[in-house]
């Protein structure tokens, strides 16, 4: 049985994304909890060498640190940084080391953390500044394309096949666009910043909408043309640009208003400047420069405000995806406009070495798999050109692996809708996911790649290196059945990856809370089967921060969760303080027959209950899952097991219920208190026009303790149960299965 060490593991999760009691006179530790946490964490085996550190910030702000690294007592390795993190630049032999950080203006050392570096941990190498300025400047432009990048009249036979079907693809966009692409204006926005409503909301929408769209049409124009050499592309490119420089930079569209406006128009122009450098008349190179150049000194000045606070507060979501937009626009515009120099400085190493603050270094995204798809998207758009611009390759960092294999595991091949957190109602968008896989050359990324049915998105394919990575492997593997994610505390268990008809049941128990993005849904599951939705979150998101979103879309309720009297679940009002509204994955192990997650999700309830644990039992040869609920409160509370369902969910007369979608089934029955349990049918709000959303709850009687033991019956095989009870455990034999779930 495959087993993780959970003393070891939560400590490292604790002492990565939560300050705990002992360490809170550590002054590494912020007692902010929006900080950033000190990394390497206490006893972790890195999956990177060199390790990235980081640390929260010395009150005195000093103007710079001193790191020191040992080994075996003695001092190996010495750093001096102006920031809050370090990245060295050569990797470190194999072995166990201790490391401390102190201002350079005192001695007053953090607490010494320990971490290894092993054979599994993986060579990701970056330059200096200047090392990575020098490979930058050096190469010819375009700088954001591959080595050997050649127009379509120098393709050989085999680039054809793989490519000519985009190409095709590419022109009949860009050619549509040509015609009926509607020009924009400031005046088509006429709102201004201010309180959240439901216009400002679809404003800003439209913007993003409509702004990603020219920004395209650009990139794709100026692409085309680079191909081609047709004259109307580099046309259509020059029209495209003279319209987004002609937007006001502090309009509408600017980076107070609209920061998703302007760096998709700072990239995109620099962008096509890098790709159509000669071919651009100098006056307007050079109007379009000075458009760049106001708009990432927008971005640049936000960044690098209050102290370059995205070091010290990386959980800006738009300011991390900034961060990695203004590493690439200042590496495409060095040499040409020169506030790049310092944009680069600050902004590209820094982008390497974090790339996103959503799961520790083994990958993963706490906010949710759409926005983990949307961040994919961002990575094809990003670490392509600057991995061709810089020779560091941002596919082979080990977060990158590890983000892939999440993908994998929770939004496997034939996925329908998305999961935990915002969005998740949405259908996933797989021509993102399998470019993604497709720019890593292993056999997980080859099965995950080839098993994404459709293509890639035309314009990310035309602009990869050839082959493309995944094509190099000759065998294809899929990742394990069943994985924990533990920095992000979310389990996948699958009855067969090989299985375009799995059973897939995800738990959660996350340590981000209901953070940002993320709902205030610890402890609970979701469930599918042969491609159908059963078991699923209930609500959609019509605008972030809506009556809609905070009083259904993220509750406990609307989720396959713990509530009490009447819903009353984990509290989600107020952002930062749901970053001490935790869950935490305290046990997980796998076997081919059966595997087992545990989550504890008491802090996520806000201090209204004393203890909430939640243990599930997957028992792949009967596809079937235990589920115990165990509930303590200072009050007697009424406590509700809620379901939701994407089909009607039919009460039967023996307690249990069923849900069939389609051609897949799911029944849910209580091996435990059957009798004292009602199961109540449950109404929610509306859901999105087009979908079919059903709930419902089993309701224990008013006590100071709950329990709740379910068996989701995944087909409803109706096997047969029995139960052997002993004054601590109670053991099920389920079919051919048997499970003991401790009282």
């Amino acid at each position: 049985m495959k087993k993780h060490r959970i003393a070891s593991l939560r400590l490292a999760v604790l002492s990565s994304l939560l300050f705990a009691g002992a360490a809170q006179a550590d002054w590494v530790v912020s007692p902010n909890v929006e900080a950033i946490r000190p990394a390497p964490a206490n006893f972790q085996v890195m999956p990177q060498n060199p390790p990235a550190f980081s640390w929260s910030r010395h009150s005195t702000n000093p103007a710079s640190y001193v790191l020191e690294v040992s080994r075996g007592g003695v001092v190996v390795y010495t750093f001096t940084t102006a920031r809050n993190w370090y990245l060295p630049t050569t990797a470190f032999p194999q072995g166990n080391y201790t490391w401390r950080v102190r201002p350079s203006t005192s001695t007053d050392w953090s607490n010494p953390r320990n971490f290894s570096i092993t054979a599994s941990s993986a060579v990701f190498q970056v330059p200096d500044n200047l090392g990575l300025r020098a490979k930058v400047t050096s190469k010819v432009r375009p700088r954001q394309l591959q080595a050997g990048f050649v127009p379509v009249s120098s393709w050989t036979a085999a680039m054809s096949a793989e490519r000519g079907k985009a190409l095709t693809g590419l022109k009949s966009e860009v050619d549509w666009n040509i015609a009926n692409l509607k020009s924009v204006s400031d005046s088509d926005w006429p709102l201004v910043s201010g309180a959240v409503t439901a216009a400002l909301a679809a404003q800003n929408a439209d913007i993003r909408t409509r702004i990603n769209k020219h920004g395209r049409q650009l990139e794709t124009s100026a692409m085309l043309y680079r191909l081609t050499l047709d004259p109307k592309y580099l046309a259509e490119a020059k029209k495209r640009g003279d319209e987004l420089a002609s937007l006001s930079p502090t309009g509408p569209t600017s980076y107070a208003n609209q920061d998703q406006a302007t760096r998709v128009i700072a990239l995109s122009m620099v962008k096509a400047i890098d790709l159509l450098y000669k071919d651009l008349e100098s006056a307007r190179r050079y109007n379009w420069q000075r458009i760049v150049d106001l708009r990432g000194s927008d971005m640049y000045n936000a960044l690098t405000a209050n102290n370059m606070y995205i070091d010290q507060y990386p959980f800006d979501s738009h300011g991390g995806t900034s961060l990695g937009y203004l590493a690439l626009i200042s590496t495409l515009a060095l040499g040409d406009i020169p506030n790049a120099s310092k944009w680069f400085d600050f902004a590209t190493r820094a982008y390497i070495n974090t790339v996103y603050a959503w799961s520790g270094p083994e990958g993963g995204y706490a906010n949710g798999t759409a926005y983990g798809q949307y961040t994919a998207d961002y990575a094809l758009q990003i670490w392509q050109p600057l991995t061709h611009a810089t020779g560091v390759n941002l596919f082979s960092k080990p977060w990158s692996t590890g983000f892939l294999q999440f993908f994998a595991h929770f939004v496997p091949p034939g996925s329908t809708r998305h999961l935990f957190g915002d969005e998740n109602e949405t259908k996933p968008d797989f021509r993102f996911l399998k470019a993604y896989a497709a720019r890593f050359a292993t056999p997980q990324a080859a099965w995950y790649a080839n098993n994404i049915t459709g293509d890639e998105d035309n314009l990310t394919l035309l602009q990869a290196q050839y082959p493309l990575p995944s094509k190099q492997v000759s065998t294809m593997v899929p990742p394990p059945d069943a994985a924990l994610y533990p920095s992000i505390g979310w389990v996948a268990m699958h009855s067969s990856m090989q299985d375009a008809k799995r059973t897939s049941l995800f738990f959660k128990s996350s340590p981000y809370g209901a953070y940002n993005h993320s709902h205030g849904d610890q402890n609970s599951i979701i469930l599918n089967s042969g491609g159908r939705p059963l078991l699923v979150e209930a609500g959609y998101m019509d605008y972030y921060g809506s009556p809609l979103f905070n009083d259904w879309y993220r509750t406990t309720k609307a989720h396959n969760a713990v509530t009490f009297d009447n819903g009353i679940g984990q509290p989600t009002s107020g952002n930062t303080i749901n970053l001490t509204r935790t869950g935490n994955v305290t046990a997980f192990s796998t076997t081919p027959a059966l595997d087992y997650a545990e989550g504890d999700a008491t802090p996520a309830y806000g201090g209204l209950l004393t203890s909430a644990i939640r243990k599930v039992w997957y028992m792949r040869q009967q596809d079937a899952a235990i589920v115990q609920d165990k509930l303590v409160a200072p009050l007697a509370r009424a406590w509700e097991w809620n379901l939701h369902a994407a089909a009607p969910i039919v009460a039967a007369a023996d307690g249990s219920v069923s849900i069939t979608n389609v051609d897949r089934s799911v029944c849910v029955r209580p091996l435990v208190n059957g009798s004292s349990l009602s199961y109540q049918t449950r109404t929610g709000p509306a859901p999105k026009a087009g979908v079919f959303e059903a709930h419902g709850a089993f309701v224990h009687p008013r006590t100071t303790t709950g329990e709740f033991v379910m068996l989701l019956d995944v087909g409803c095989k109706n096997p047969a149960v029995t139960m052997t009870e002993t004054a601590t455990s109670r053991t099920f034999v389920v079919g051919t299965q048997s499970v003991t779930v401790p009282k």
